[in-house]
């Protein structure tokens, strides 16, 4: 098989903002690089196909900062005669098609393109412009393969994590800490370099439960499998983590959390409901801040994923936030179902915030007004700084680019 290259295709006309918009996930990255498990899917892509990832291929507005995150060319087609172009949007490639050179996989539903075998010069006419050649066979399936929106995402969650986790390779010297309660026969791993403090449950009934790399789980935690505790992540003093849960790299989590993802770099330190929501990069729970992820009428929930927008179906009955990147919340914040919080957004209002806030908002009892983005940008400097991670220009540049975009509407 050539060598892949995994495409984002939210630039192409046929994939614009009325058929895929996986927002505020992709304001800031590529849709591979959301952690669509315990994995990011190019990491999930990496894993499953030889000989692993040549190049990626993503929106203009996009290309530096991705550039930043990979060390494979970004935007240019390496050396060889052909390539396997992978969909990006393929969170869960679980069935293997094997393509011949000059055939794509085509969803029956949207004739988006799943992945294709194609040569040199096919590849870079598909990738520049989103359409395959004449020349390409077209094999259309029936089923679903993309995700569009962002619950879909939280929607195929516990199959993908569960997936994940038991293909996880465990480092030599997993330990078993004593004083550690365990429920269940599931397999658990805990990375030799984590530390699990005593008088921590893990409950392995129902799936496996995985401590990674310099982790840390405080006295009295509780830990539901399927979860993952990236690395570098602390569950505090008697924590909730509930099935379904995957926390990324440098994260603290107490309170009650359950079947969320959590991308990366992001604090709910405090105590607190969180179910069934997504957390961007950079984001702060403010003590005591609780959602709401079922209705009172347990009926479906309906969503407006941009401000003004109309509503949109999910086909789920839990369904708790979905919050951007950089998004601060003052304490004893309350979040109602269904919620989509823009990124850069700073929620510091004693009611609660509508169920759509727009990117760069500034809300409080006083109303709604744009951050300054000046401000914004001295803050996300400092909060990055911490984590002696520097705000490149290229982010920089990104973010000034998204708030102008936010406040020109």
């Amino acid at each position: 098989m050539s060598r892949m290259i995994i495409f984002d295709d939210h630039a192409y006309s046929g994939c614009g903002p009325a058929v895929v918009d996986l927002s505020p996930m992709t304001d800031l990255r590529a849709c591979f690089d959301i952690r669509s498990g315990m994995l990011t899917t190019r990491e999930r892509l990496e894993r499953q196909w030889e000989p692993g990832v040549a190049a990626v291929w993503v929106p203009k507005e996009i290309e530096a900062v991705t550039a930043l995150s990979t060390d494979v060319a970004v935007n240019v087609l390496p050396r060889g005669d052909s390539f396997f172009c992978v969909n990006g949007r393929w969170v869960y490639p679980a069935v293997r098609f094997e393509l011949k050179l000059g055939q794509a996989l085509v969803e029956g539903e949207s004739g988006h393109v799943v992945a294709a075998e194609l040569s040199r010069a096919d590849s870079e006419a598909f990738l520049k412009t989103g359409d395959l050649p004449s020349s390409v066979e077209r094999l259309e399936h029936d089923g679903r393969f993309l995700v569009r929106r962002p619950w879909e995402i939280l929607a195929a969650l516990p199959q993908v994590l569960h997936t994940d986790l038991l293909a996880h390779e465990p480092q030599d010297g997993l330990q078993t800490p004593e004083q550690m309660t365990l429920i269940g026969d599931g397999p658990f791993m805990i990375d030799p370099s984590a530390r699990v403090m005593p008088g921590v449950i893990l409950d392995a009934e129902h799936g496996p439960i995985v401590i990674d790399a310099f982790a840390l789980v405080r006295p009295g935690a509780t830990i539901i499998g399927p979860a993952y505790i990236g690395p570098h992540s602390q569950v505090l003093d008697r924590a909730i983590v509930k099935a379904n849960t995957s926390i990324g790299p440098w994260c603290k989590v107490n309170g009650e959390v359950g079947a969320t993802i959590f991308q990366g770099y992001t604090n709910k330190a405090h105590d607190g409901h969180l179910g069934d929501s997504w957390l961007g990069e950079w984001v702060n729970l403010g003590a005591g801040t609780t959602n709401s992820n079922l209705l009172n009428t347990y009926g479906e929930v309906f969503v407006r994923q941009r401000v003004g927008g109309s509503n949109r179906r999910t086909g789920m009955q839990f369904l708790g936030s979905i919050i951007g990147d950089h998004a601060k919340f003052a304490i004893g914040t309350r979040l109602m179902t269904g919620s989509i919080i823009g990124t850069g957004a700073m929620i510091a209002s004693s009611t609660p915030p509508p169920t759509c806030v727009a990117p760069f908002t500034w809300l409080t009892d006083d109303g709604a007004r744009p951050y300054r983005i000046d401000k914004f940008i001295e803050v996300a400097r400092t909060v990055m700084d911490r984590r002696r991670i520097e705000l490149t220009g290229a982010m920089e540049l990104r973010m000034r680019a998204l708030f102008s975009e936010a406040t020109a509407k």
